[in-house]
């Protein structure tokens, strides 16, 4: 569920294939020294996405972290406009969620609650209202603090896609459904790929004279994107054009810290991008200091991560691409997406 991780995962299902829905693929875990082809990653993310096991195994994650990362995996930077706040709140061993807060009314939302006491520490700390939870997607990484939340603050709304099997989901969502938290309103699209039912939200940034604001979940990563779990190369890449339609000025917050592994990777494809190679520098510097690298902007990452570069000629010659005669433009893009994509799954940062 995300873009790097100890045990990569890459592509090893036809979709369609063992009765999966036409489009949807499910994509193996490879572990040092295993055949990543082997059903056992299918089994493993179908225990994790729909059963209870997968609850423990969070539970699991969230013990550990806890115990190795006390204060967090990163110093939360709060970003303030007039009239609103967001807090970055490091959760797990590499996610983010955000207390978004409306100042004026202390009313706030958060956006992917992994651990509720980190998030719950938070909202004591700041002296909001919790009003609404929005859940970019199923994963327990993103959603295994919404019943402990809800239990404490009992007129929170759980919103997010009723495809996705979101836990404690009180307000279904509809692509390009909005939804208000006193000041704040928020935008809530459709992005498949990472899973059937992936939503990103979008803060209005007119009201407080600031740039739009993306909560990305797994879609979109500073220089990197989700995994294809449940979805095709072509859906990934209509998501991401989606994205991508909001504007360069778009301030991106996503689901985790990975910015210096992905950087690493897109280094390793593109070695004679600048913008990359200033970034990489940077992020090498933040993470030294255990400072969180969000946000950046959606204009950013045009410039270096190669899941949003799929149309620039010098990223499909680094990867032996070329566009058939009379292959649709798009499809091609695709096409590059899912090399990147497959490049992305096998390697492992050292």
């Amino acid at each position: 569920q995300s873009c790097h991780r100890p045990a990569g995962q890459r592509a090893g299902q036809e979709p369609g294939s063992r009765g999966l829905p036409e489009g949807v693929e499910y994509i193996p875990t490879r572990k040092k020294g295993k055949n990543p082809m082997k059903p056992v990653g299918v089994a493993w993310y179908s225990l994790y996405a729909r059963t209870r096991l997968g609850y423990l195994f969070y539970q699991r994650q969230v013990k550990k972290a806890r115990e190795r990362y006390p204060h967090g995996h990163s110093m939360p930077q709060p970003y303030c406009f007039p009239g609103v706040k967001i807090l970055p709140i490091p959760v797990l061993s590499n996610n983010y969620s955000y207390l978004v807060i409306d100042t004026g009314s202390s009313q706030a939302a958060v956006i992917d609650p992994s651990d509720p006491l980190a998030v719950q520490a938070a909202i004591e700390e700041e002296g909001v209202m919790l009003e609404a939870i929005f859940c970019t997607h199923k994963h327990w990484d993103h959603s295994g603090g919404n019943e402990a939340l809800c239990q404490k603050h009992k007129s929170c709304r759980v919103y997010g896609s009723a495809l996705d099997a979101i836990p404690q989901l009180t307000n279904p969502l509809a692509d390009r459904e909005k939804v208000s938290v006193g000041c704040l309103t928020f935008e809530a699209l459709a992005t498949p790929g990472h899973t059937v039912g992936h939503m990103v939200y979008v803060l209005d940034g007119v009201p407080f004279g600031s740039p739009p604001c993306l909560f990305s979940g797994d879609l979109l990563f500073l220089a990197g994107c989700g995994r294809l779990f449940e979805g095709s190369p072509e859906t990934m890449l209509a998501s991401l054009d989606l994205a991508m339609g909001l504007g360069e000025d778009t301030l991106l917050w996503p689901g985790h810290e990975y910015a210096l592994e992905c950087l690493t990777f897109a280094s390793l494809l593109e070695l004679d991008n600048s913008a990359l190679e200033q970034k990489l520098q940077w992020a090498v510097q933040q993470r030294q200091e255990k400072r969180s690298t969000c946000p950046s902007t959606l204009g950013e990452e045009q410039t270096y991560n190669p899941f949003l570069r799929t149309h620039r000629p010098e990223l499909q010659e680094a990867l032996g691409l070329w566009q058939g005669r009379g292959e649709d433009p798009d499809a091609f893009r695709a096409r590059v997406l899912k090399e990147v994509r497959r490049r992305k799954d096998l390697y492992q940062a050292t």
